[in-house]
């Protein structure tokens, strides 16, 4: 979507403008100023006192947090190249946020900061009026100028390949995208690597196993859209992803496509809406197991549903079709036509577009894969009612309440690294509720993880702290004569 409004001058002489309201906002409230945790070295070289992983909206919001709580040894890794990073202008596939345009999170409640202020700078205050919901690409756009009038320390093209415990340090391990291998030691280690940050996109096995790779994509996936002009696709999925992979797919000229849904209606209750109130992202990680446990078997079986907007974009085409309670039970190829087996009949198509979601499962990942079997997991933490069990959400890992890694066994070597190793994707929701990966609960989250951080750091150097107050012997200069006074 493009929008109108400044024209080339006047969007960088508004953007100017907010940069410079930026920098004196931040001027006014910048107290206290000076960086206050002890330096530590490893090998000849400065530890980092937090290490970031994912510079999407998450781990530059907490980089900000850590910066405004004047904890400035920090550094924020991505494995994408500059402006590529979160699913924004990747594979996010939606015209515009499902979220509210009021919504708030990156700025942590400075005004000229919030995406209202960069929109009306760089399109006029309007095109604000008239905006429904941010563009997707402004939401990036955004990011991008969040990160820069901030100056946040960001290294791009580093693929983040594990952790390890040494001496007490997290020893961190890299691939940069030319091939280097970089050793990182930090005391903290945040994880906000998005959605799928707690395992990975899921196809079902019955797929993988069945139909060449190039017949089948996760949305997730890069897709060649135009490659699929004229010919039969097949989309599974309830979620919001689905139709807007469906709609990219119309739009992009697809002969067909047909949208199978394993439920019996298409999800129309949104309880993302429900979440957005204070009292539910600022304390829901407060309440005890079987709260937190009811609240998240209920948000889950509702899903998120495709907004409105969404639906009638794929339903204004006259080649859309959607099929519900129309799991697909078998899949395989026919000569050249993939042959899809489901409850309503047999279907053939060109082409499938997969949008099952992903699986929370650590060892999955590379950087979690090497202590994976020593975190705590919901299922066994807490205990359900038996008409209230969950095998998807038993599989969550069970955190502490500063977004913390909890060892099963507190005997193990690995509990203090755990400790140390802060989750905040979505893979958190569960025992956080709405944070990593949301826009919607950003704010919140950000900032008590940014609390929880700075205590943890404190509270280690605790001694540090009181020897440096016992040292210090800058004497105030105080004067024993009376200002001198002007003659009346």
């Amino acid at each position: 979507m493009t929008m109108h409004g400044h024209d080339g001058a006047d969007a960088r002489d508004g953007l100017d403008a907010l940069r410079r309201a930026v920098r004196r906002d931040l001027g006014v409230i910048g107290y206290p100023r000076r960086e206050w945790v002890p330096p530590r070295h490893h090998d000849g070289r400065r530890v980092l006192d937090v290490a970031i992983i994912g510079a999407g909206q998450g781990g530059l919001a907490t980089a900000f947090a850590l910066k405004r709580g004047s904890i400035d040894n920090v550094q924020v890794f991505d494995r994408a190249p500059r402006g590529g990073e979160g699913p924004w202008v990747t594979f996010a596939r939606m015209i515009t946020l499902r979220t509210p345009k009021y919504v708030t999170g990156p700025d942590l409640g400075v005004p000229s900061l919030t995406p209202r202020a960069w929109f009306e700078a760089r399109y006029g205050a309007q095109a604000w009026e008239k905006l429904d919901k941010i563009p997707r690409q402004d939401w990036q756009a955004y990011l991008d100028w969040y990160r820069d009038v901030l100056d946040l320390p960001v290294a791009n093209d580093h693929m983040f390949e594990g952790v390890t415990w040494e001496d007490g340090l997290l020893r961190l391990s890299f691939c940069t995208s030319a091939g280097e291998r970089r050793v990182h030691y930090a005391r903290k280690l945040v994880l906000a690597t998005g959605i799928e940050g707690g395992g990975e996109w899921h196809v079902p096995a019955f797929i993988r196993e069945n139909l060449p790779r190039v017949r089948f994509a996760h949305t997730s996936e890069t897709i060649d859209f135009t490659a699929l002009k004229g010919k039969r696709v097949g989309v599974l999925g309830a979620g919001a992803s689905a139709f807007d992979n469906a709609a990219t797919a119309l739009e992009a000229g697809a002969g067909s496509v047909t949208l199978c849904l394993r439920r019996r209606a298409i999800p129309s209750v949104n309880p993302y809406r429900w979440m957005e109130n204070t009292g539910f992202l600022a304390y829901f990680y407060a309440l005890e197991d079987r709260l937190r446990w009811g609240f998240m078997q209920r948000i889950f079986e509702l899903n998120q549903p495709p907004p409105q907007d969404t639906f009638w974009r794929c339903r204004q085409h006259a080649n859309f079709a959607y099929h519900t309670g129309c799991p697909w039970d078998d899949v395989r190829m026919r000569g050249d036509e993939v042959v899809v087996q489901t409850p309503q009949g047999e279907m053939t198509f060109d082409f499938v577009i997969i949008g099952t979601g992903f699986t929370v499962d650590l060892s999955r990942r590379p950087e979690t894969r090497s202590f994976a079997h020593a975190v705590a997991l919901w299922g066994e933490r807490y205990t359900p009612p038996e008409d209230e069990g969950s095998a998807v959400l038993g599989s969550y890992p069970y955190l502490g309440e500063r977004y913390q890694f909890i060892a099963r066994d507190p005997a193990d070597p690995l509990a203090p690294m755990l400790a140390n190793i802060h989750n905040f994707t979505f893979s958190a929701t569960p025992s956080m509720g709405l944070s990593g990966a949301s826009i919607s609960g950003m704010r919140f989250g950000v900032e008590r993880l940014a609390q929880g951080l700075g205590r943890d750091l404190y509270v280690a150097d605790g001694q540090a702290h009181l020897d440096s107050l016992l040292a210090y012997d800058t004497p105030e200069l105080i004067s024993l004569d009376p200002p001198a006074c002007d003659p009346v």
